[in-house]
Order: structure tokens, then C-alpha cells, then sequence
């Protein structure tokens, strides 16, 4: 059975244009869906964070209405629960790729506070892409790729990529207060080659070694895809 390394947020909140903190972490769709469907399909998750620290899950999307109901909410809750993972995860400084079948990174907007900014992120993402093994991510983890700019230049630079897209950051009403936006700084400094989908729909892309999704309901496309993947 395969490995998986799960990069995932330890933020708690990111700062606003006006200084304010917005409670956020990563999103609990985005983690639990592939986790759920690599582990019962045999599979190993590895998680790992910035420093080491515990994730911490964005409360926003355990509601309902963010959810399916409340069944999957509380489905989602019983997940995030379960996974012994989530309470003990590696420094992303210790991390030897070596070790892992395939990387993915779930969002949320935790990615927009730390793993944008991440120096070891940077540096395993732009590993994972030279080794040739798979590389998912979703909806805000996208961000990370700014990480790996070295000189303003990132190895990701014409790579066909999706993620949260400016009209879905403007209908959950924070495109107007935040700081920068994912889809903006990923064409404008990352240099991807961007497409997206209708909103809140399901769409990936996949070029090479990397597939990317768009938002939470992108998540269960990129489980299912990396299950046929680490099968081949």
C-alpha cells in the first residue's frame, strides 16, 4: 500500500486589509474526504505542518450549510475525529519525500496565512514536482506555490493550474478585505497557467505530475484521482 504525505495548514487565522484577524484553518472537506477514501482503501496518511503544529480546523466548514446538512457534517466531525494523524504531525523541516508514493494539500485559507510564505513548503513542493510523483492540491493550497518562487521565479511558472477563484473569494465576501488574492498572485506571480470552472462546481487540472482542484467539492475528484494513480 502507498504512503501519503498530507501537508496541511497550522494556521489559525489571517490577517485582513484593516488589520483584523479572520479565524480560519483548514478546510474540513478538503482533509477529510481524500483521507477518508486513501484509508479505506489501505492507504498510509502522513500529515505534516509549519513548526509541527496541531491543524487546526476552519469551524465555518463543520456548518451545515457548508457541509450537505447536518449528516455530513456530522460525518466530517467524526472524520477529523478518528484521524489520530491530525494530533501528531511531523515539522514540514523534517520531511523526507523519499519516504512518500504522493503529496497533497488541502486549503482553506489557512495556506493564504502560512503556507504562502513557507520556506519549506517551498522547497518540498518544488522537489515533489522535479521527482516526478504525484502532486495534489486544492482550492486555497494552491497558495503555496508562491512559496517556492526563488529570485521571483517559480519552477510551477506555465504549469496549467486551478484553485479558488477571485468570483468565488468575491461571493463569500472577503475578496474586497483581504490583503491579496490567490487566483490574481497565482497568474501575476507565480506565472500558472489558470483556468477554473463554474463556481462551487467540481474542477481539476492536471499537467504532468501536478493536479489541482478548485474548491472544497474539488476535493473527493482529486481522492478518487489519486487512488487510480497510486493503483497504476
Amino acid at each position: 500500500m502507498a504512503k501519503v504525505l498530507f501537508i496541511v495548514s497550522g494556521a489559525t487565522y489571517w490577517v485582513l486589509k484593516d488589520g483584523t484577524r479572520y479565524a480560519t484553518g483548514y478546510w474540513a472537506e478538503e482533509f477529510a474526504s481524500p483521507y477518508k477514501l486513501l484509508t479505506e482503501a489501505g492507504h498510509d496518511v502522513v500529515v505534516a505542518t509549519p513548526g509541527g503544529v496541531t491543524p487546526n480546523v476552519d469551524m465555518m466548514s463543520l456548518r451545515p450549510s457548508m457541509a450537505g446538512g447536518e449528516d455530513g457534517a456530522l460525518e466530517l466531525e467524526r472524520i477529523i475525529r478518528s484521524a489520530e494523524v491530525m494530533r501528531r504531525p511531523l515539522k514540514l523541516s523534517d520531511v523526507r519525500l523519499e519516504d512518500y508514493d504522493a503529496v497533497y494539500l488541502p486549503g482553506g485559507h489557512g495556506p493564504m496565512s502560512d503556507l504562502a510564505f513557507d520556506a519549506d513548503a517551498g522547497r518540498l513542493l518544488t522537489a515533489q514536482l522535479a521527482s516526478g510523483n504525484p502532486l495534489f492540491i486544492v482550492c486555497h493550497a494552491p497558495a503555496a506555490l508562491l512559496a517556492t518562487r526563488i529570485h521571483g521565479v517559480s519552477p510551477f511558472k506555465g504549469y496549467r493550474v486551478t484553485g479558488f477563484s477571485n468570483e468565488e473569494e468575491e461571493a463569500v465576501g472577503l475578496a474586497p478585505l483581504a490583503t491579496w488574492l490567490l487566483e490574481t498572485d497565482l497568474k501575476e506571480k507565480v506565472e500558472v497557467d489558470y483556468s477554473r470552472g463554474p463556481m462551487w462546481e467540481p474542477y481539476m487540472v492536471e499537467d504532468r505530475n501536478l493536479v489541482t482542484g478548485q474548491n472544497p467539492h474539488s476535493a473527493a475528484v482529486l481522492g478518487n484521482r489519486m487512488l487510480e494513480i497510486l493503483k497504476a
